[in-house]
C-alpha cells in the first residue's frame, strides 16, 4: 500500500523551488495564514529597520515622544496598505507584478516592473551597507566589504532556495530575533537606564513629524508591491481576512519595536554628544548593549540576510516577469532563477562597495523617491482590485502578449499614475527638490496623502467611464475576496 504525502506535509521540507513567476496550481498550495505573520515579523526585526527608526531623532531631530507618535502613526496606516496587497496573493495565485497587468497591461506594468526592480536593488544595498557596518562594529577582525559579502552570500543561497527557505528562516527569526529585541531593550531601560535629561533632547517640528510618518508608512508600503510573492502558494480557501490580520500584524509589529530602540538609541546617544546630526545608529548600539553586543546585533545582522533574500528573491521575480512579457511562452524555473539572483547580487554589492560613504544620506533621499512612484501604483492596485474587479481576473490571460482583456496598455491606469506621480511634486519637500507648496507650509511633506487621496478616486471613476464591456468581470466574485470590503 503506497503513502501519498499531500501539498501540506510536503511544504514543511525547505527544499528547492521549481516555481518562479507562473501560477501556483491548487495541487501545490500550502500553507496557513499564521505564515504571513512569522515571515513579516521576524524578516522586519534587522538592523536597517533600526536606523530607519533612528532618523526621527537624529536626522529629523525630533524629541522622543513625537518621534514614537510619529513611528506608530506611519506603520499603523501604511501597514493597511502593505496587508491588502498581501490579501490578494491566495485568491490569485501569482507575483504581485505579474497581477499588475490585471490593472496596467501587459506591456504597461513594465513602467512599474523596472521601478519595482530598481527599488528592490536599491534596498538590498542599503541592507548590505547597514548589516556590513554592524558586522564590522561587533567583530574587529571583519571589514564593512567582508560584512557586505558575506550577508550578500547568505542572502544568495536563500534565494536560489526559494519560498520555502525564507519561509522557514523567517519562523526562526521570530523567536530568536524577538528575543534579542526584548534583551536589547531590557537592557537599555533597566540596567543602564535613561539619564534624566532624555525627554529634553530634541525638539518637536512638523517637518521632521511629518518626515517621519512618511518613512514609516513607507517601509510598509515599499512591501505592497512583492507582498502577495510570500502568499501566493496559500490555498485559495485561506481567506482574504485572515491573509490580511497575518500580514498586517506580523508587519506593523515587526517593524514597529526596532524603530522605536532605534528612535531611543538615537535620543541616547544625542543625549551624550549633544550633536543628533553626527549620531551613528550602529556604532551608538554597539555601545549601549555592552557585553551583549556581539550576540544581539549578530542577531540583528541575520536579519538582515533575511529580509535581503526577500528582496532579492522578489527582484528576480520582476526581473523574470520583463522577459516574460517580450516572450509569453516562456515560463522560467529553478535554474533561470539562480543566475538571475546572482546578477542582481553583483550589481546590488557593487553599488553598496561603492556608495557606502555617507550611505544615511542616500538612504533618506532615497526613500522620498520611492514615496512618489510607489503610492500612485498602489491606490491603483487596490481600487482596482478591491473596489472594480473584486478580485476576480483572468489570471491566464496576464501571460499572453496581448494581454488579454486587459490588453497591451491600459491607459487610464497609465495616465492616473502618471498623475498622481506629478500631483506630489508641488508638495513635495527633499534635499534635491522642495515644491512650492511644501514650501509654503514650512517645508512640511504631505505629498504621499495627496497622491493617495487624488489618484484612487480618480481611477476608479475613470475606469468606470472607460472600461470597455469585454474587460467586464464575467461572474461574481467569490464571497472571501470581497471580505475586506
Amino acid at each position: 500500500m503506497s503513502t501519498r504525502i499531500t501539498p501540506v506535509a510536503a511544504a514543511e521540507v525547505p527544499r528547492l523551488e521549481d516555481k518562479t513567476i507562473q501560477p501556483i496550481p491548487a495541487n501545490e498550495r500550502h500553507g496557513k495564514a499564521r505564515d504571513l505573520f512569522t515571515i513579516w515579523f521576524g524578516s522586519n526585526i534587522m538592523i536597517m529597520t533600526i536606523v530607519t527608526g533612528g532618523l526621527a531623532t537624529t536626522v529629523f531631530g525630533l524629541n522622543f515622544v513625537p518621534a514614537i507618535v510619529g513611528i506608530i502613526i506611519g506603520n499603523v496606516v501604511g501597514g493597511i496598505f502593505m496587508a491588502l496587497h498581501s490579501a490578494q496573493g491566495p485568491q490569485l495565485g501569482v507575483a504581485q507584478m505579474i497581477q499588475t497587468r490585471g490593472q496596467f497591461g501587459s506591456y504597461g506594468a513594465l513602467l512599474i516592473v523596472v521601478i519595482v526592480v530598481i527599488m528592490y536593488v536599491g534596498f538590498f544595498a542599503a541592507n548590505l551597507v547597514f548589516g556590513g557596518e554592524a558586522m564590522a562594529a561587533v567583530n574587529p577582525g571583519i571589514s564593512v566589504d567582508a560584512g557586505i559579502i558575506i550577508i550578500g552570500v547568505v542572502s544568495v543561497v536563500a534565494t536560489i532556495f526559494g519560498y520555502r527557505l525564507i519561509h522557514a528562516y523567517a519562523r526562526i527569526l521570530s523567536v530568536v530575533a524577538g528575543v534579542a529585541l526584548l534583551l536589547a531593550f531590557a537592557w537599555i531601560l533597566v540596567v543602564q537606564g535613561l539619564p534624566a535629561s532624555f525627554l529634553d533632547q530634541g525638539n518637536f517640528n512638523w517637518v521632521g513629524f511629518m518626515g517621519t510618518i512618511s518613512v514609516s508608512a513607507l517601509w510598509q508600503l515599499a512591501y505592497a508591491p512583492y507582498v502577495s510573492d510570500y502568499s501566493r502558494y496559500m490555498p485559495q480557501g485561506t481567506g482574504s481576512a485572515p491573509a490580511f490580520w497575518a500580514s498586517y500584524s506580523g508587519c506593523v509589529l515587526g517593524t514597529l519595536f526596532p524603530m522605536v530602540l532605534g528612535a531611543l538609541v538615537g535620543t541616547l546617544a544625542a543625549t551624550m554628544s549633544n550633536d543628533a546630526g553626527n549620531v551613528e545608529i550602529v556604532g551608538s548600539l554597539g555601545a549601549f548593549l555592552q557585553p551583549w553586543t556581539m550576540i544581539v546585533i549578530g542577531i540583528f545582522c541575520l536579519g538582515v540576510a533575511a529580509s535581503n533574500a526577500m528582496n532579492l528573491y522578489c527582484g528576480v521575480l520582476c526581473s523574470l516577469t520583463i522577459g516574460q512579457t517580450f516572450k509569453p511562452n516562456w515560463l522560467p524555473h529553478a535554474k533561470t532563477r539562480s543566475v538571475a539572483a546572482i546578477i542582481l547580487f553583483t550589481l546590488a554589492v557593487l553599488i553598496a562597495l561603492f556608495a557606502r560613504d555617507n550611505f544615511i544620506l542616500f538612504y533618506t533621499n532615497f526613500l522620498s523617491f520611492l514615496m512618489y512612484v510607489l503610492v500612485p501604483w498602489t491606490a491603483i492596485n487596490l481600487v482596482d482590485y478591491y473596489l472594480l474587479r473584486h478580485g476576480d481576473y483572468r489570471v491566464e490571460d496576464f501571460f499572453k502578449r496581448d494581454g488579454g482583456v486587459y490588453g497591451r496598455f491600459n491607459w487610464v491606469a497609465i495616465g492616473s499614475y502618471i498623475a498622481g506621480a506629478l500631483i506630489q511634486v508641488p508638495f513635495s519637500a527633499t534635499a534635491v527638490y522642495t515644491g512650492p507648496l511644501a514650501a509654503a507650509m514650512g517645508g512640511v511633506d504631505i505629498s504621499w496623502i495627496v497622491g493617495l487621496v487624488v489618484v484612487a478616486p480618480l481611477y476608479y471613476f475613470a475606469a468606470r467611464v472607460f472600461r470597455k464591456k469585454s474587460d467586464a468581470a464575467p461572474f461574481q466574485a467569490p464571497a472571501f475576496a470581497t471580505e475586506l470590503i
